[in-house]
């Protein structure tokens, strides 16, 4: 075996029995176009790989927030288990270095393309299943996400800064309390900046630039949540 994925199992934390899964699990589609001798890349690991993740997730999180109901577990679920999120999963064990790409996948940016990335990880996951058992998956997933906690404030804030501005003011205020108010468009048609303010109770609480209104409105968003009085 390469000393690449040698390396990756060490970052990991698992070593394979099997070591044919884990060539696999990095095996690209394309990859099947230049070497007639690989008969299956990792999309069907991919799709195992996905319900597992899922699987370790749900549990964990059931267990981790007790007093949420199921809207709020499955959207912390969906922030977790996102493409882009994986895709940085991927990078922080060095996956990406581990793909086997066709060349033409590879001369095209395939190596770091979040899709790939993604699917790769969730390839890795079901090589880890089909080679051990559910337990050694959630070893494994407990060490590379860390502290959920952690996660998904770094991934919530980031994604969705107007839903999580909305989740802090509605207790309080109401559903009708936060209000995003274009205050300034500069510069010619195709080069639009756009200056957006958030108000809570029709008080100014945050300000932000962009290239659309939507842009705008999520930097005004965070700025609101950096603002907002402490419990």
């Amino acid at each position: 075996m390469s000393t690449s994925l040698a390396q990756l199992e060490t970052r990991v934390g698992y070593t394979f029995r099997n070591r044919d899964w884990l060539e696999r699990a990095v095996t690209h589609p394309s990859y099947l176009q230049d070497d007639p001798t690989i008969v299956e890349s990792n999309q069907r690991l991919e799709f195992l790989g996905d319900a597992v993740l899922q699987l370790v997730l749900t549990e964990d999180l059931f267990t981790l927030f007790p007093a949420e109901r199921e809207g709020v577990l499955s959207k912390h679920r969906a922030a977790l288990a996102n493409g882009v999120f994986l895709a940085q999963l991927a990078r922080e064990i060095g996956l990406n270095a581990c793909l086997r790409l066709g060349a033409s996948e590879e001369s095209t940016g395939g190596r770091t393309r979040s899709a790939a990335l993604e699917d790769a990880f969730e390839a890795l996951i079901g090589a880890i299943y089909l080679d051990s058992d559910i337990d050694q998956v959630r070893r494994v997933l407990r060490q590379l996400y860390g502290s959920l906690q952690d996660r998904l404030a770094a991934v919530e804030d980031i994604g969705n800064p107007k839903g999580r501005l909305q989740e802090r003011v509605q207790p309080l205020h109401g559903n009708s309390a936060v209000r995003y108010e274009v205050t300034r468009v500069e510069g010619q048609d195709h080069a639009r900046e756009y200056e957006v303010t958030v108000f809570v109770v029709d008080r100014p609480l945050g300000t932000g630039k962009g290239t659309s209104k939507k842009q705008a409105e999520e930097v005004a968003a965070r700025a609101a949540l950096a603002a907002f009085p402490k419990e």
